[in-house]
C-alpha cells in the first residue's frame, strides 16, 4: 500500500480518535441529546452542499430507505449511547471500546450472513472479551458497568449498520448512503432533542468541541473514509480500527489529563489483538469494518 494511504488512514484513526475527548467536554453542558443533534446538524451542513449537487442526488431514489435504517442504527443511536456512556468513562475507555465493532461485525456477519468463522477469529474474540472485561474491572479503571454497556451496545449497533449495508447496500453509492444518513438522523433526533434542551447555553469550550465533532469528525471525515474504499478497498481501509484505541488514550491522556493505567494498557492491547484475529479472514471485506463516533 502506498505511503499517501497510510497517511490518509493515520490522519482518519487521529480525528476518529480525538472525537472521544470532544464528547467528554461537550457531552456535561449540551446533554447527551442536545450533543448528538448539534453534530448531526453541523455535519448534515457539510454534506448537504454536495448530497444536492446533480451527480449525487440523482442517487437518492434507490438508497433512501436504506440510509433511513442506517440513520437509526448506525448515527442516531449509537452517538447517543456514547454520548450517554461518557458520563461515566474517560474518553480513552470510549475509544477503546469502541474498537469492539469488529468482534461484533464478525457474530452478526456469522448469524445473519452465514460468513464462515475460523479458529482463529474465536480466539480472537475470547480475546476481545477478555480485553473488555479487563477494561471495565474497577481495580483498573474508573469505567462504570453501566457506561460501559452502553458503548457496547452503541458498538453493536455500527455492527448491525455494517453487515446492513453488506446485505442490502452492497451496489449503492456510500457517499450518498452515509451523507443521506447524517441528514435523515438529524431530523429524526429533533422531537427527542426538544424534549432535552440543555438548561443553559454551553461554554465556548463545549461549542467548539461540538462543532470539531460535527463538520470533522462527523463531516470532513468520512470524505476520506469513503475516499479509502474507494482506493483501496474496505478491508485495507479497516485498519484504521488500530489507530483509534491508540490516538484515544493518546488524546485523553494530553488534553484532559486522563490517567493511563497499567489496566488499561493491558486492556487496549488485548483487544487490538483481538481484533487482528478476528479480521483476519480477508476473503471478506466487512469483518474489520469499523466505525467511528
Amino acid at each position: 500500500m502506498e505511503f499517501k494511504y497510510w497517511l490518509i488512514l493515520s490522519i482518519l484513526g487521529a480525528v476518529w480518535g480525538s472525537a472521544f475527548i470532544f464528547i467528554k467536554i461537550a457531552a456535561p453542558e449540551f446533554g447527551a441529546v442536545g450533543l448528538v443533534q448539534t453534530r448531526l446538524l453541523i455535519a448534515s451542513l457539510v454534506f448537504l452542499p454536495v448530497l444536492f449537487t446533480k451527480k449525487y442526488f440523482n442517487l437518492l431514489k434507490p438508497a433512501w430507505k436504506h440510509s433511513l435504517v442506517l440513520a437509526v442504527t448506525n448515527n442516531a443511536i449509537p452517538f447517543t449511547l456514547f454520548s450517554f456512556g461518557s458520563f461515566g468513562a474517560d474518553s480513552n475507555i470510549l475509544a477503546i471500546l469502541n474498537a469492539t465493532t469488529a468482534f461484533n461485525t464478525m457474530i452478526i456477519a456469522f448469524l445473519w450472513l452465514g460468513e464462515k468463522v475460523t479458529t482463529k477469529q474465536i480466539f480472537g474474540l475470547i480475546l476481545g472479551f477478555i480485553g473488555v472485561i479487563i477494561l471495565v474491572n474497577p481495580e483498573s479503571s474508573s469505567t462504570s458497568i453501566f457506561s460501559a454497556i452502553l458503548c457496547l451496545i452503541g458498538a453493536a449497533c455500527y455492527s448491525f449498520s455494517t453487515v446492513f449495508i453488506q446485505k442490502y447496500s452492497n451496489n449503492t453509492d456510500k457517499f450518498v448512503l452515509i451523507g443521506w444518513s447524517i441528514v435523515f438522523s438529524c431530523i429524526i433526533m429533533i422531537p427527542i432533542t426538544l424534549l432535552n434542551l440543555p438548561s443553559e447555553i454551553p461554554s465556548s469550550r463545549a461549542i467548539l468541541s461540538a462543532i470539531w465533532l460535527g463538520s470533522i469528525s462527523t463531516g470532513l471525515a468520512f470524505f476520506g473514509y469513503v475516499y479509502l474504499i474507494e482506493q483501496i478497498g474496505a478491508v485495507k481501509t479497516s485498519t484504521v480500527a488500530y489507530f483509534l484505541p491508540i490516538f484515544g488514550i493518546i488524546w485523553g491522556a494530553v488534553f484532559l489529563n486522563e490517567i493511563i493505567t497499567l489496566g488499561i494498557i493491558s486492556g487496549c492491547i488485548t483487544i487490538l489483538i483481538g481484533v487482528f484475529f478476528a479480521t483476519s479472514n480477508k476473503k471478506n471485506d466487512i469483518k474489520g469494518e469499523m466505525h467511528a463516533n
